[in-house]
């Protein structure tokens, strides 16, 4: 189990007039002033755009999807495109991966004859074969076409130590909104008259059979400006909701706030702490003791990281002096549990773990006996194992293969068992597995998609704007010729601590890279490559260093001959769209393509739109004037002008996207279109933040995307063409 799911936290985390928009290849605006001045707010042409199901907002994006698909859909290349990716999406033979539960190894599959997918089970010896026997304990497909609706599944939460009662989620069309029903995995059946939450953000906690902590919208006065549940409430069967006690409360003002169960490996609930969430990077801890709720003396950029061995353990991403000791960030302090509950404040701190230079943790698994942290070190993968010895914290380095990305896949809660993934770019995905007694030992390896032989990884460095040095590698077929001929996709992320690491290049490597293309992935500061200083060097304030970072890589990939601007296109979703959007509009020279997938885009209005003020601690705040000076240089939408040539973009987004709202890539194109400029604009109606919602949807947008990847940086016309 996740030392996530170890401590269940209670969340889960007007229409103006619409305007004309051609659909023709756009002519040039020049003689039209509203093209080329700024604006924003509700002086915006566009903001009927943010209205996500509006009657005229769902027929523009009608209308631009099927401009693709007459384009880029109709490119001769697209029809084996989406073939090859869907064999690679929808193939028997890839891993299954399983997490453990009494029950067995319990997996979520998806295939051409089950799109929406099967909760399965099977046996650890069936599994150990080349074709286990699985037993279906949910079928989403049925469930949806017996219900009539586009049932995305989100997981369950199962009541330990027994597992039998749960909380599916489901959500409709694949929106982060859910609602959360009760599943009886003995009966294998949803659980009549059982628990039911109605649609919302939020989630539950098993306290026992009969009682929940949940954290949901309650109506009025319950969610928080980023319309995230702050309250949370103890439910008990055969009782409405609306009774339920509320047993804490955080702010309106919070990101969200929720009780949470502090248990041990046995699943015994040990201690109920709370939170609220200051900002997105900031948390607010207390400890339930009686009626009160105590504050913990905790550093804002900390959190409790789980019980092991008899300690709870914490996390911090500053320097925490408590006791008299500083220690480190990104290390791990622990106390001893009784001590703790008895003196939350005062109880004596240790430590067990701190980062040596250019390492940092990626989280952390627990078995029955012992705790398994990720790590990276630079940028390359291990797993420590600690336990509580004799006094004090020993560990020890699991043996994996180096110069990989490793991790815990799954761990059981009740023994030692525990399982490993290992790959890289040019490497399929390896499964390992370990009773805790022995070296983990292969249990599957997934078949290889495309040709690798031919290729080769290295990594190199580029020198920002400031003069730091920034990581980034480049897979790229073996004695490539440095002339600047090669079509390169350069990949990023650089945000909210969340690192972007070397991984088997499925699809990319059977769509791009065996037709001649390269990959480049940079690990740019904002993101969590090389630990909390890392992503807190890049933020608010700073968050131009980002930028700065992935457009020196590119600089740096010119330079050295790999490629050119007009072979050079690039690609992020989410904050890796708003990474692309400020890169393409602040150096349009150096690029020819860029796949804007689900981004943030209008930085002056985000905070109005979707959940986008949640990122204000990533961002900074645009209400405020000194933070708006940080946002205003940089925000995508308001650069876009009729005296800058762009180069061509390809805009993607979702209908049911909840947290990245499609207004962004939605306005950003009809912008486009108001100045002339040529673009592109695909949304996808059904799938949610995540893309779509079954493999053969994954597979057009996968085509579409390469197929403008192939025309704008192959292609010896290298360009735009409705035609």
């Amino acid at each position: 189990m996740s030392m996530s799911s170890r401590i269940a936290i209670g969340v889960a985390l007007a229409l103006a007039a619409q305007p004309t928009l051609a659909q023709e290849t756009p002519t040039p605006m020049a003689d039209d002033a509203a093209a080329s001045e700024p604006f924003e707010g509700e002086n915006d042409p566009f903001i009927w755009l943010e209205e996500a199901r509006s009657v005229p907002a769902l027929s523009w994006v009608r209308s631009e999807n099927t401009r693709v698909d007459q384009t880029l859909g109709a490119d001769p290349r697209f029809a084996a495109l989406k073939t090859e990716a869907l064999a690679i999406l929808d193939s028997e033979d890839r891993i299954p991966y399983v997490g453990f539960t009494p029950y067995g190894l319990v997996n979520f599959w998806q295939d051409a004859n089950n799109p929406k997918g099967l909760l399965r089970l099977t046996t650890l010896e069936s599994y150990r074969t080349d074709s286990p026997q699985w037993e279906t304990v949910l079928d989403i497909d049925q469930l949806a076409r017996d219900e009539g609706r586009e049932w995305v599944y989100h997981g369950m939460s199962c009541l330990p130590p027994e597992g039998r009662r749960c909380m599916v989620g489901l959500s409709d069309g694949g929106k982060d909104a859910d609602e959360l029903r009760e599943f009886d995995m003995e009966s294998r059946s949803f659980v009549e008259d059982g628990f039911f939450l109605a649609e919302s953000q939020g989630g539950v906690s098993w306290i026992d059979e009969n009682t929940l902590l949940v954290s949901r919208d309650f109506g009025a006065g319950t969610l928080t400006e980023s319309l995230y549940p702050f309250t949370t409430r103890e439910w008990t069967r055969g009782t409405p909701i609306e009774d339920a006690p509320e047993v804490f409360r955080g702010e309106a003002s919070d990101v969200s706030a929720g009780a949470i169960l502090l248990r041990d490996a046995s699943g015994t609930i040990q201690a109920r702490a709370a939170y609220r969430g200051l900002s997105f990077h900031e948390r607010a801890y207390y400890l339930q003791r009686g009626a009160e709720w105590v504050r913990l003396d905790m550093p804002e950029k900390s959190g409790l990281f789980g019980i092991v061995d008899g300690h709870i353990l914490f996390s911090t991403d500053v320097p925490w002096t408590t006791g008299g000791t500083t220690y480190p960030a990104d290390s791990i302090v622990a106390a001893e549990l009784e001590a703790w509950k008895a003196d939350p404040n005062g109880a004596a701190k240790s430590l067990v773990w701190a980062p040596g230079e250019r390492q940092t943790k990626q989280g952390a698994s627990i078995t029955a006996n012992s705790m398994f942290v990720n790590l990276l070190d630079n940028v390359r993968g291990q797993v420590l194992r600690f336990d509580y010895q004799d006094g004090e914290w020993v560990s020890r380095r699991v043996a994996l293969p180096d110069n990989a990305t490793v991790g815990v896949a799954a761990s059981a809660d009740d023994s030692d068992e525990i399982m490993y993934s290992v790959t890289d770019f040019l490497t399929p995905s390896t499964l390992y597995y370990s009773d805790g007694s022995s070296a983990p030992e292969v249990l599957k390896t997934s078949p290889a998609r495309f040709d690798g032989e031919g290729m080769e990884v290295e990594q190199f460095e580029a020198v920002s704007k400031d003069g730091t040095r920034i990581p980034y590698f480049l897979v790229k077929p073996r004695g490539m010729v440095m002339d600047g001929t090669t079509a390169t996709l350069l990949s990023g992320y650089g945000g909210f601590q969340v690192p972007r690491l070397p991984g088997y290049l499925g699809t990319t490597g059977k769509l791009w890279l065996e037709r001649g293309g390269a990959y480049v992935l940079g690990n740019m500061r904002g993101g969590g490559e090389f630990g909390p200083e890392w992503h807190q060097t890049a933020i608010r304030e700073n968050k131009q260093r980002t930028w700065d970072d992935f457009i020196a890589i590119a600089d740096d990939l010119v330079a050295r001959g790999i490629t050119s601007p007009e072979h050079l296109g690039i690609q992020g979703g989410s904050q890796g769209g708003l990474l692309v959007g400020t890169a393409f509009t602040q150096r349009p020279d150096l690029f020819n393509a860029a796949i804007v997938q689900i981004p943030l885009f209008d930085m002056l209005r985000y905070h109005e739109i979707g959940r986008g003020a949640s990122w204000i601690g990533e961002y900074g705040d645009p209400r405020i004037a000194e933070q708006r000076g940080w946002i205003e240089p940089y925000t995508p939408y308001q650069k876009l002008t009729a005296e800058t040539d762009f180069p061509t973009p390809f805009f993607i987004t979702s209908t049911a996207d909840d947290r990245t709202h499609p207004a962004h890539g939605r306005k950003a194109a009809a912008r486009m279109n108001q100045m002339g400029q040529a673009y592109y604009y695909y949304e996808d109606m059904t799938g949610g933040h995540s893309g779509g919602v079954d493999n053969d949807q994954r597979a057009k947008l996968l085509a579409l995307q390469n197929v403008y990847l192939m025309q704008q940086l192959m292609d010896d016309d290298g360009g735009y063409d409705e035609e």
